[in-house]
């Protein structure tokens, strides 16, 4: 990204991620999806999402940002969806999140609730948001708030996510961007620059050893238990052989 797309950053005061030193096993660039959580056309949340992105990917990060037009109410139809395949797609693609939402009467909105209520804590024996990294951020329309991001980490919690300690909450949204959706420079865009460069950082600490740290004792337990109860039904009743069951098949015929 050319320092012009990113204009309010003191280049001498930033420093690029080196992933050697954080133990980075994989080459690839960190996969961050970006979720927001508004429909207006003047979404500030959907602005400050994308002022994520570009400072996501100046810090080496492959970003996408899921749209949430046209995405149904959750139960209101099934996960064919093609909205909801698209959103589960890109949840099981990301190694870290960034989720953004307005506040609405002291909680997030249900714009935002509905993606996260489509991604699912399990699903074919795969977990979606596991063990991936999580950045919680919010937009307000009067003066600071913390209880968005604070309903943020109990959903990111809740969904098994490792969210990261920095957060960031924009008060006044609407004098904090300019007329074409570009955030100013202030302590509160210090703060986002912060937020992001903390997310990369833990991304490449934990994505290679996620299933380690996420591997667990009362899983592994069941796992045992499992196999045991398997095992026992297999010597009670043991399978009848194929070359058994066909000449069975062929003497009854």
């Amino acid at each position: 990204m050319e320092p012009h797309d990113l204009p309010h950053l003191v280049p001498d005061a930033l420093e690029p991620v080196d992933a050697a030193r954080l133990g980075a096993g994989d080459a690839h660039p960190p996969r961050i999806l970006v979720l927001y959580g508004s429909l207006r056309p003047e979404s500030y949340s959907r602005k400050l999402a994308l002022e994520a992105a570009r400072l996501l990917r100046h810090f080496g990060a492959e970003v996408r940002v899921f749209d949430p037009h046209g995405l149904p109410m959750q139960g209101s139809t099934g996960p064919e969806h093609p909205k909801v395949q698209e959103l589960r797609a890109l949840s099981l693609w990301s190694e870290g999140q960034v989720w953004v939402s307005p506040e609405r009467h002291g909680a997030v909105t249900a714009v935002f609730k509905n993606q996260i209520d489509w991604l699912p804590l399990e699903d074919g024996g795969v977990r979606p948001t596991q063990g991936r990294t999580l950045a919680v951020m919010q937009v307000c329309g009067g003066s600071q708030s913390f209880n968005v991001v604070n309903a943020l980490r109990v959903l990111g919690r809740w969904m098994r996510m490792v969210t990261i300690p920095n957060q960031s909450s924009v008060p006044k949204a609407w004098q904090e961007f300019d007329e074409i959706g570009r955030m100013k420079p202030s302590a509160y865009y210090d703060r986002v620059v912060d937020v992001m460069e903390e997310l990369v950082k833990f991304t490449w600490l934990v994505r290679d050893r996620s299933d380690y740290l996420t591997c667990r004792y009362s899983e592994r337990k069941g796992g045992m238990a499992a196999a045991a109860l398997a095992a026992a039904a297999e010597a009670v009743e043991p399978p009848v052989p194929a070359i058994t069951a066909a000449a069975g098949a062929t003497r009854s015929q």
